[in-house]
């Protein structure tokens, strides 16, 4: 949400107990009192709960009201002097009022703007501009087209001379934002808070106070937070991580959050995905596995070892591929899980092969961490795959659920 106090515009986020106030600076504002842009703020933390955008101004209608005399008149026609967010514009905020000001003060009865595709939202007039402001945000990478009649009047009777038509698109949702998501509800080797901002607001609010409309502004515009790392995991885990890309990390915790929701399991960033999250995150709705990592070291002698929420779950000797069909070194995430299943392929001698296995978790390709007789464990034996002795591959399968990394290295 954003509230304007004197020619600020002041952007306004609400996560859990938080309100984020962006822009803002917490001093007297020239030639009015501190305590009025107080009063805005709690006025603005009283209705943050659910609600997506809002004009707010500093107290009072702007000087004149909805079409009185607030702002000046222009010499030359009544026209249209700026459109925000900017005609034109690629990457704007679908969570933005759209503004259109004119060159004189509007009529009180004025004809208003229209924006297409159409969302819930309304319109004011205050002085010399017209605000709409959206109940939802706007879709991401969606034209959003305001036309302008050129019926709208100015408070000394004025029309335009022409109607108006401007365009500008909306920017793609933020990596960062979904990174932040799925940090909090437990997807993430790191977790993530919004800092101490030094803020008190009246009330107790818990994560599913902030509603689809807040959740989808904040996609567009992320607040700044703190990624931790939890203690425990490898550093070569940290080395993969950047919260502002899609990485294998996320990918892994995208994979994960659709498995425990019932979607494909497939890493895809979609709309329907982050519309379950933003339901997921408005819910408090974690992660109910913790989150799982495993390194197969193929450095004699070869081991698998999986960490599970910042601790050693297991520490197995392992067998990786020959040289003639070897392991590939590479971090990939669990895509395909089964208790037993059948095994078929081509040996490097061209006979054909056709092995029962169990506790099979398949992260690159064909290979896969499972169950494999052999006589001894810890060099190269596999055609290609992590295999473990009976009794390891059985503790093993219930930590690498869907989207638990897998690094390959040695």
């Amino acid at each position: 949400m954003s509230f304007t106090w004197g020619r600020g515009v002041f952007s306004v986020a609400r996560l859990g107990r938080h309100v984020v106030v962006r822009g803002a600076r917490f001093g007297k504002a020239p030639g009015r009192p501190r305590t009025r842009l107080i009063v805005a703020v709690t006025a603005v933390a009283a209705v943050a709960a659910g609600i997506g955008m809002y004009t707010l101004t500093s107290g009072g209608a702007p000087s004149g009201g909805p079409g009185g005399s607030g702002g000046a008149t222009l010499r030359g026609p009544f026209r249209v002097m700026s459109v925000t967010p900017a005609p034109g514009s690629r990457r704007a905020s679908g969570g933005l009022p759209v503004k259109v000001t004119f060159s004189a003060p509007l009529a009180r009865q004025s004809r208003l703007p229209s924006v297409t595709p159409k969302v819930a939202g309304r319109w004011q007039a205050r002085g010399d501009t017209m605000v709409f402001t959206p109940a939802r945000p706007f879709s991401p990478s969606t034209q959003v087209t305001v036309t302008i009649p050129a019926s709208v009047r100015s408070a000394a009777g004025r029309s335009l001379a022409a109607p108006m038509t401007a365009h500008y698109t909306t920017g793609a949702y933020a990596t960062l934002r979904l990174a932040e998501m799925l940090g909090q509800l437990g997807y993430l080797p790191v977790s993530w808070r919004l800092p101490d901002l030094g803020m008190r607001v009246v009330g107790e609010f818990d994560s599913s106070s902030v509603g689809l409309a807040s959740q989808q502004a904040l996609a567009y515009d992320p607040p700044s937070g703190d990624f931790s790392w939890i203690k425990g995991y490898p550093s070569m885990l940290a080395s993969l991580w950047k919260p502002d890309t899609y990485n294998v990390i996320l990918k892994g915790a995208v994979m994960a959050f659709q498995s425990e929701h019932n979607m494909t399991i497939n890493g895809a960033v979609t709309s329907t995905l982050w519309a379950a999250v933003f339901r997921a995150s408005a819910a408090g709705d974690g992660n109910v596995h913790g989150y799982t990592y495993a390194v197969a070291d193929q450095a004699d002698p070869e081991t698998l070892t999986i960490y599970h929420d910042g601790h050693v779950a297991l520490s197995s000797p392992a067998n990786t591929g020959i040289p003639a069909s070897p392991t590939v070194n590479g971090t990939f995430p669990v895509y395909e899980k089964f208790l037993n299943t059948i095994m078929s392929g081509t040996n490097p001698d061209g006979s054909r092969y056709s092995d029962p296995v169990q506790y099979v978790s398949y992260f690159n390709g064909g290979d896969a961490v499972h169950y494999f007789p052999r006589g001894g464990y810890g060099y190269q034996q596999s055609l290609g795959c992590v295999e473990l002795p009976y009794s390891a591959a059985e503790r093993a399968y219930p930590y690498l659920t869907y989207g638990s990394l897998v690094t390959v290295t040695g």
